[in-house]
Order: C-alpha cells, then structure tokens, then sequence
C-alpha cells in the first residue's frame, strides 16, 4: 500500500524542540523528493521544506535555521527537526510527495506550541 504516516507530533512551550518523522511505505523512497508542508488553523497549506533524493535540502524563510529536514533512505523516513518553536508555529506538518505527476500526502500530525 502507498502512503506516508507522520508521527512525532505535540503539545509544547515556545522555545522547544520536537522533531517529527515521515515514514513511506509502497514506494522506492530514495528516488523520491520529500517535502514537509504545515498548515495552520483557517490558513492554506503552506510549503516549509524539502530534501531531494541527493541530500539538497530547502527550507521556507519562516524556517531557516530553526527546521532541519533529513532523510534515512534506508529506514524510509524523513524528519523535520525544529528547534526554537514558536506559537506560530502550530499547524498540522504533513509529509508530501510527488508519485506518477500526483501529490501523495500523509494525514498530519498536529504540532501546538504554546507561549
């Protein structure tokens, strides 16, 4: 079966860290481009990062320099490690691919940060 299950997701004081992880499965996952796209309540689904199947990674402004994605070909995951959260920071992260020119999401894991 195709799909990709986020997991890691919590309740957390401004200031934390968390890290979340994504794992593919049904896939030839090093082949693959991950992404990481958070959505906040009432708000659109955003792009925050992205790690190409050579390690090149990619990271939204609001990001930079707290968010690390990586990725273990091997385990089939990718994680998205994120220090210094803030409030802001409260959305559903959800994992994302593209699979024969089609968007492949995972079903979210909330992230809150409270201040």
């Amino acid at each position: 079966q195709v799909q990709l299950v986020e997991s890691g997701g919590a309740l957390l004081q401004a200031g934390g860290s968390l890290r979340l992880s994504c794992t593919a499965s049904g896939i030839i996952f090093s082949a693959y481009v991950m992404n990481w796209y958070r959505q906040a309540p009432g708000k659109q689904r955003h792009f925050i990062a992205q790690i190409t199947t050579t390690g090149t990674t990619n990271y939204t402004d609001a990001v930079k320099g707290r968010f690390t994605i990586s990725r273990d070909n091997v385990a089939r995951k990718v994680y998205l490690q994120m220090n210094s959260l803030k409030p802001e920071d409260t959305a559903v992260y959800y994992c994302h691919t593209i699979r024969h020119s089609r968007d492949l999401w995972g079903r979210g894991t909330q992230v809150t940060v409270s201040s």
